[in-house]
């Protein structure tokens, strides 16, 4: 038991350690010419412009649901005006960042660490190494560049869905005001709330494109391994969004 728990830390140290390492080799080839635009530019539209269908529809239905559960909540004590202010704050501190993450992470990050793991098994990023091309300026850069960039513009997007969806419930289906439903909406609603949400977005965009991008580049075995490291890529993509957004919510707000 007690070799096994050692066996253990050691390997999540292990893994720990190369993920910083892949962190640090990242960050200082981005600041070093030449800069990969073109292919930011092209995995920018892969992560952000592709998932936007899918995060309008989640980000419309997720301001419904709120809106309906809130409104027949609040109406037994009689604060059925406060539903735009509880839709604002949970949407743009909450649902928005993490459900966008959510979202990209199954979607952009599974198709990241397929894409690497192939790359790999078929020995291509061995054939970059050979032709002296880095390839952590050459494939990993850009995406990291993507999820930092996109997550955040995904999010605003999100956000703005959402709270129209509740205002869709709370006066169309209900028949509250609109006047008092935006009015509730933004006069608790402050610019810090939405800031300290772009903040989780910048941060869920960034380990998504790393953890991805870490899974796929060291996977191996073949076909069979691509697929572990795709799978493992999401779910630990999910496990870091989920436990991460307690600490940046305990720290922001």
């Amino acid at each position: 038991m007690i070799a096994a728990l050692g066996r253990l830390i050691i390997g999540f140290t292990l893994e720990l350690g190369k993920v910083l390492i892949m962190l640090s080799d990242t960050l200082r080839k981005m600041a070093t010419p030449p800069f990969e635009f073109s292919s930011s530019i092209k995995q920018m539209q892969e992560v952000g412009v592709r998932s936007l269908p899918v995060v309008l529809v989640t980000g419309l239905f997720s301001g419904m649901v709120l809106a309906l559960q809130s409104y027949t909540g609040f109406k037994r004590f009689g604060a059925e005006t406060l539903v735009g202010t509880v839709v604002g704050l949970s949407i743009t501190r909450e649902m928005g960042p993490v459900l966008t993450g959510l979202i990209v992470a199954g979607r952009a990050g599974a198709a990241m660490a397929a894409e690497l793991g192939t790359m790999r098994v078929t020995e291509q990023i061995d054939a970059l190494e050979t032709l002296a091309t880095n390839p952590i300026k050459h494939l990993i850069v850009p995406r990291f560049v993507a999820g930092l960039i996109m997550l955040p513009a995904l999010t605003v997007v999100a956000d703005i869905i959402g709270i129209f969806g509740g205002y869709l419930i709370t006066v169309g289906m209900f028949g509250a005001s609109p006047t008092l439903y935006w009015r509730q909406t933004w006069d608790f609603l402050t610019l810090d709330d939405i800031y300290n949400g772009l903040v989780k977005a910048c941060f869920f965009g960034a380990s998504i494109a790393l953890l991805s991008c870490y899974k796929g580049f060291y996977s191996e075995g073949g076909a069979e391994g691509v697929g572990k490291a795709t799978t493992g890529a999401v779910v630990l993509s999910f496990m870091t969004i989920l436990i991460s957004d307690y600490f940046l919510s305990a720290w922001l707000f």
